[in-house]
């Protein structure tokens, strides 16, 4: 799905984009967590899967193609956050973010089943 094919109507998933803080554990302790920066809607645009062995297994992965209306936050994603899908709870790596080709759109591509 090109992006100048886009529309309002496409946006028919809601994610939530989690970046990795430092959090007090009640402890004294700082542990790296993920915490929810913001929430907006998608569009899924499915690349397909891949398999890869890891661990002496077979992970099944599945790799999509996401746009999100530009914006001041979702210009700030970066590859190391993660992105979460809101209905399902799926929770996806971030490997590509785009958000210079196109004014309008910031184009993500995200695996689920890798480590975020």
């Amino acid at each position: 799905m090109p992006s100048n094919s886009i529309s309002a109507g496409d946006l028919k998933h809601r994610v939530a984009f989690d970046k990795r803080a430092q959090v007090h554990d009640g402890f004294g302790n700082k542990q790296a967590a993920f915490q929810e920066e913001f929430s907006c809607r998608a569009a899924f645009s499915h690349r397909g899967g891949s398999e890869a062995v890891m661990a002496a297994r077979l992970e099944g992965r599945h790799v999509l193609g996401v746009y999100v209306r530009s914006s001041e936050n979702t210009r700030h994603i970066g590859s190391d956050w993660r992105m979460r899908d809101v209905r399902t709870g799926v929770v996806y790596a971030i490997d590509v973010v785009d958000a210079v080709t196109d004014r309008q759109w910031v184009y993500l591509t995200v695996e689920s089943g890798s480590p975020a």
